[in-house]
């Protein structure tokens, strides 16, 4: 299983938008501590060229990006100010889901110890996202004749209104996102197949309704491969979640959907997407499951 780790792209933030940052290099720490990314450690990702951007992105959005020309409502809208390591860490972020994405080809399964950017649209990002990860590594397998159709199944709290917006018109890649209906973004896509769910929702509730969404994603979807967005943040405990999901209905989630993709045969990219804990040991430590259960289930 190849781990893919962009936390030492540092961004030069204000002390109270740190926290975001900090889990993914904690995540890492764990990650290499328990062995799961081998004796090496986790992989430092490469950046996506300007034309696997380019597949998901206006050109005019990715110039004012590299140039560094967004406008203050531009970087307000994403959640921090440009900056060189900004463009470097979202490039490297993308890199990584897509060099996970070619080791899922080769292994089963790939991580990215990141991603998960769903918020990133064709032409703006928003709610800390600035260029679409899983859209990125779709299209990009697509061009390359590796793939011929992906399932975005998206396990955030939050919608993937991003991803939903940029695949739209795609039949070929179909978006699942399962989220808290009263959440952030307060304007949703429209997702192929999307399961809202009310305030306070717990275990039983959202694991029955995410068993038959996944079972008519994968239906419908008829994947080569799967981009799972294993998001912290419908936990109890999130501070932006919404839902109750306790740390088992999380890792009962994460066993779902890997138990069916192994079931199926299906190579599976891994992102971590939100987590926002009240306490960043919950955070990390439920990333850190959604990366062990990959690795027990689907590393061959």
């Amino acid at each position: 299983m190849r781990i893919y780790a962009s936390d030492r792209f540092v961004l030069p933030l204000p002390a109270g938008h740190r926290f975001p940052m900090l889990k993914y290099r904690l995540l890492r720490e764990r990650v290499e501590q328990a062995g799961l990314a081998g004796a090496g450690g986790a992989s430092e990702p490469p950046a996506v060229s300007d034309a696997e951007l380019l597949r998901a992105h206006d050109a005019g959005y990715v110039h004012k990006v590299m140039r560094g020309e967004l406008s203050p409502r531009e970087q307000r809208r994403i959640g921090f100010p440009w900056s060189t390591e900004m463009v470097e860490r979202s490039r490297r972020s993308a890199g990584a889901t897509l060099a996970a994405a070619r080791a899922a080809l080769q292994q089963g399964v790939g991580v990215n110890l990141a991603g998960g950017t769903h918020h990133a649209f064709r032409d703006h990002g928003e709610g800390y996202c600035v260029f679409n990860d899983a859209a990125i590594a779709a299209l990009t397998l697509q061009a390359e004749g590796l793939i011929k159709r992906a399932l975005v199944l998206d396990c955030d709290v939050h919608q993937g209104n991003g991803t939903a917006s940029i695949l739209a018109a795609d039949p070929s890649i179909f978006t699942f996102s399962i989220h808290a209906a009263n959440n952030f973004p307060f304007r949703k896509e429209v997702s192929d197949l999307d399961v809202e769910l009310a305030d306070g929702t717990g275990d039983a509730e959202y694991l029955q309704a995410l068993e038959h969404g996944v079972g008519r994603a994968l239906s419908c979807a008829q994947p080569d491969v799967v981009i799972y967005l294993a998001g912290a943040d419908p936990y109890e405990g999130d501070r932006l979640g919404r839902l109750e999901l306790t740390r088992a209905g999380l890792e009962a989630r994460d066993r779902m959907v890997f138990e069916w993709c192994a079931a199926a045969s299906l190579p599976m990219v891994v992102t971590m997407a939100g987590g926002y804990g009240r306490c960043i040991e919950d955070t990390v430590d439920i990333h850190f499951n959604s990366v062990r259960l990959a690795h027990e289930i689907l590393a061959r």
